[in-house]
Formats: C-alpha cells, sequence, structure tokens
C-alpha cells in the first residue's frame, strides 16, 4: 500500500537531506492505510495537510507539484 502525503504552504521538513514541502508529494509505503496514516504522522508529525491512499490519488494533482514524487524511506523511531 502507498500513502501520499501532501503538505500546505508553511509546511517544510528537511530529512537526510530532503525537502518536503508544499511542492512535492511524500511517498511512504507500507501494509495497509493505519500503518500509512500511523508513518505519516511519525515522520511529519501533524505538520501535513493530507494523505491519500493508492484508490484515492490521482496523477492528475502532480500538475500542483512541480517537485514530484518524493520517496520517504521510514525509519521505525519507537
Amino acid at each position: 500500500m502507498t500513502t501520499y502525503v501532501t503538505f500546505g504552504q508553511s509546511h517544510r521538513h528537511e530529512i537526510d537531506g530532503e525537502v518536503y514541502d508544499k511542492d512535492c508529494i511524500a511517498v511512504i509505503e507500507s501494509d495497509n492505510r493505519v500503518e500509512g496514516r500511523e508513518r505519516a504522522f511519525k515522520i511529519f508529525k501533524a505538520k501535513f495537510c493530507m494523505e491519500y491512499f493508492d484508490d484515492e490519488f490521482n496523477m492528475a494533482m502532480m500538475a500542483f507539484y512541480p517537485s514530484g514524487l518524493i520517496d520517504v524511506e521510514y525509519k521505525d523511531i519507537s
């Protein structure tokens, strides 16, 4: 399952030299929706806008994200 995460205007994260902000969509791989959402909150706290899953994501949205899709390597920090 893939979780796609978008960010608001003031949401900016730098993780391992990669910038996640309003211009990109973060991509998180997981086993299911619940795990994908939990990973998004662990990685970005509550500082993101929306999350979408495989069956909800529309590639036409990419027109609004000039930095494209950026994979997030999930590291379990708990």
